[in-house]
């Protein structure tokens, strides 16, 4: 698996036990992959099904079934390569940007957004589960904030981090042969993130939009550093400084 996606000796799950492994990562990142892996066992024991899980408007809305928007996010199907291929993505990706990021809380403002928004635009997209386009938005993310990392495909397929979320379109439009909405979708929500936060700040005098309130940061990191002064500098400068050491540079 790690080596799908350019993963060298130093890879996150290489020679580690399980309960390290997970007590290393932090901590959205860990509850993440944790519900995943008991939904996905709950459904393969027949606990659960899939229909008790997706989201639709009316469900959740008219038949009070908030569940929903949280089960929606955390199905990626029963025990299978597929699910194993997520998992590697979400502890991989979304671990990667929870480290890099400022603080918890501006993480959790990053999953609320993308989260929110995408259920807003599931019934227009007609995506009764949102786990993928979610993986996707901060597949994408992080790839643009990484732009100098170099990646492998198969062992066959070398390029750039910017170009992973294009290279996953194509391996489904190959394997599948129709175009991954929620993958398309994922990008999208990824790219009104990335503009506001790491582009709009340093052409519009330091203004940070997509920053999440005073009052949201208190309420998830109560013992954090006030914020250094606003700079000039790139925010995917400030990030890449972070996520580089991470990554293997795979040629």
């Amino acid at each position: 698996m790690a080596e799908i996606m350019g993963v060298g000796g130093d890879g996150a799950l290489a020679g580690l036990p399980i309960e390290q492994w997970w007590h290393e990562m932090p901590p959205c990142t860990r509850w993440w992959t944790t519900a995943t892996v008991v939904t996905g066992v709950l459904v393969q024991c027949h606990v659960l099904t899939p229909f008790q899980l997706f989201y639709t408007f009316r469900a959740v809305f008219h038949r009070q079934q908030y569940w929903r928007l949280i089960s929606s996010f955390i199905y990626f199907g029963p025990l299978s390569l597929n699910l194993l291929f997520h998992i590697f993505f979400i502890q991989r990706y979304a671990r990667m940007l929870e480290e890099s990021a400022a603080s918890i809380a501006h993480f959790i403002w990053l999953l609320a957004y993308a989260s929110i928004t995408l259920l807003v635009i599931a019934p227009l997209s007609n995506q009764p589960f949102l786990g993928t386009t979610l993986s996707s938005t901060l597949v994408y993310i992080w790839s643009r904030r990484n732009p100098d990392v170099r990646l492998s495909f198969l062992g066959l397929l070398t390029f750039r981090a910017p170009w992973l979320p294009w290279v996953l379109i194509a391996f489904n439009v190959i394997l599948h042969a129709h175009w991954p909405k929620d993958e398309i979708c994922g990008i999208i929500v990824g790219h009104v993130w990335y503009f506001f936060n790491d582009i709009y700040p340093s052409t519009h005098n330091g203004a940070r939009p997509m920053d999440p309130p005073q009052w949201w940061i208190r309420l998830f990191d109560r013992a954090a550093l006030a914020p250094a002064p606003e700079t000039d500098v790139h925010a995917a400068v400030v990030n890449r400084d972070f996520a580089q050491p991470a990554v293997a540079d795979v040629r």
